[in-house]
């Protein structure tokens, strides 16, 4: 949730066609991404668990952070000091970028998913790193689903236009929404046991 709220936010401002190819790649290099992962954790098994659990926490601190930003009133600082280097990055390198960030920390929600491919190549050996790729790309695409859909459909884009407006008057409750998202993603990398 939290990285869906980041990317709608490197969307604000920009012309509708923009924000609709934008919304476009960052979904498929997201779902990309996330499949190779899967890859990677079919090949590599319960080590994969151990780097998972490290990105649970490190985005966590993330979250926390920037919600600690956002209370602060901070938020606007660090923008204009990190606004100009996106702004440098081309329309199509923003949303790859943001996309391969935000899919080298697949959910926690993915637990599940994690645990069944990680049992998959206990069981059957490393040959099913095809099934990782599926797996995981069909989750890293229906993990942006919701963004593309009100991104591409016109009362969605009025929708997230209107929330993208009120944002802007209520960093209290997007600080605290943002530091919350993160303890329990630091929490989840504590005591989560995915296998």
């Amino acid at each position: 949730m939290g990285t869906s709220l980041l990317f709608l936010d490197y969307l604000e401002g920009r012309p509708p066609a923009t924000r609709i190819s934008q919304t476009l790649v960052f979904t498929l290099t997201r779902a990309v991404v996330i499949g190779l992962l899967g890859v990677v954790a079919v090949l590599i098994g319960s080590v994969f668990v151990g780097f998972q659990k490290g990105a649970w926490a490190v985005m966590g601190a993330l979250y926390v952070a920037l919600g600690i930003a956002y209370l602060t009133g901070y938020v606007d600082r660090l923008k204009r000091s990190f606004g100009p280097g996106f702004a440098r990055l081309s329309d199509a390198k923003g949303a790859v970028t943001l996309a391969i960030l935000f899919g080298l920390n697949i959910p926690a929600c993915a637990g599940p998913l994690l645990a069944a491919l990680l049992g998959s190549a206990a069981l059957s050996g490393s040959g099913n790193a095809a099934r990782g790729f599926v797996m995981l790309g069909m989750f890293g695409l229906a993990l942006s689903l919701p963004i593309a859909i009100a991104v591409l459909w016109s009362p969605g884009r009025r929708f997230l236009e209107r929330i993208g407006r009120l944002s802007r008057r209520v960093p209290k409750v997007i600080g605290i929404l943002f530091i919350l998202l993160g303890a329990w993603s630091i929490r989840f990398a504590l005591v989560a046991e995915v296998i």
